[in-house]
């Protein structure tokens, strides 16, 4: 059996990403706790092979044997090549571009706005964060309406890249995200919840309440400094 490991922590949407694919595969793995730098203490001890294989010291980090790759998009393709389990990336050529071509969409259409909803600190920057949001949460749900998910007629990579918007709905919601969510987005959701890898990354109330608690206390430490 191959020994893997991730680098990570579960607050980070980049390794939820990671996690949500390789428990999907079915793949066993080592979770080597580590924050993020967001939410990093400064007295925290980085292992020596992180600060080796990780050029911005950021999360998530995958081992496998003794090899090792950052950053969750390269990541995920790259495991699809490194480990023998049932694929997340389709074999036929069109439709494993339309999966990486929608990856790279999710990252760039919904990542951001979603970012922008509680890392925001003016409220009208994060209306319009939201109100974008709420546009890629309704476009990607047009996507599923054929198949029931993102990219073909079963769960690819697509699903693992935008996952970390499933997870976090709710907290997202508690922190400005105020745009009606799409009913296709929402069906999709409840779908995602019943696959294999869903339980790997699914937040408990608890975690919620503290993801909400850290971008509320950043936003009060981000609004004193600016008084």
């Amino acid at each position: 059996m191959t020994d893997v490991a991730v680098y990570g922590h579960w607050i980070c949407p980049f390794v939820t990403r990671v996690e949500f694919a390789l428990a999907q595969r079915g793949v066993a793995r080592e979770l080597v706790d580590l924050p993020p730098s967001g939410v990093r203490p400064a007295d925290f001890v980085l292992l020596p092979e992180f600060v080796e294989h990780s050029p911005r010291l950021e999360v998530p980090l995958v081992r496998v044997g003794d090899r090792f790759l950052a950053d969750s998009i390269p990541i995920l393709e790259w495991l699809e090549t490194e480990l023998a389990a049932p694929p997340l990336l389709p074999a036929e050529p069109d439709a494993r571009e339309l999966v990486r071509e929608r990856m790279a969409w999710i990252d760039h259409n919904a990542f951001r706005p979603m970012l922008g909803v509680y890392y925001g600190t003016d409220p009208a920057r994060i209306e319009r964060a939201s109100a974008k949001l709420g546009e890629a949460l309704a476009e990607m749900g047009e996507w599923t309406t054929e198949s029931g998910w993102l990219a073909g007629a079963e769960p690819t990579l697509a699903e693992a890249v935008v996952m970390p918007i499933h997870v976090r709905l709710a907290g997202l919601q508690r922190l400005g995200l105020t745009t009606p969510i799409d009913p296709a987005w929402t069906a999709h959701g409840e779908r995602c919840r019943a696959l294999p890898g869903w339980g790997a990354v699914e937040w408990s109330p608890a975690q919620t309440d503290e993801f909400v608690g850290r971008f509320e206390a950043f936003r009060r430490k981000q609004r004193r400094s600016q008084a």
